[in-house]
């Protein structure tokens, strides 16, 4: 019952936060330095997100198979392949690493 209380509670307070923005702000221009920065955070936050779900293990930092995967998807992007080019290209190379090791 508590991670069901935890999970409305972050949903509340997420939704709280996105709301502070428009209401706070009420039509105004953001400065230059800030709107660039909230331009920035996004990318940052996914680069963050994938280098910590390719990399991370209990143990520790780990490279493995994911990171083959990663690097065939950064290559693929590169290139500007479709999306589920790159997912695809992404899969079959990670998945084609753990069979070979």
């Amino acid at each position: 019952m508590s991670a069901i209380v935890a999970v409305l509670v972050l949903g509340l307070g997420t939704f709280a936060i996105k709301a502070a923005g428009p209401v706070l702000a009420s039509g105004r221009a953001l400065p230059a330095g800030l709107e660039r920065f909230v331009r920035l955070v996004p990318p940052a936050l996914l680069a963050a997100l994938v280098a910590t779900g390719t990399f991370g293990a209990p143990s520790g930092l780990v490279v493995d198979a994911r990171a083959v995967g990663l690097g065939v998807a950064g290559i693929a992007l590169w290139f500007r392949a479709p999306f589920a080019v790159v997912v695809l290209a992404a899969a079959a190379s990670t998945a084609l690493v753990r069979a070979l090791w």
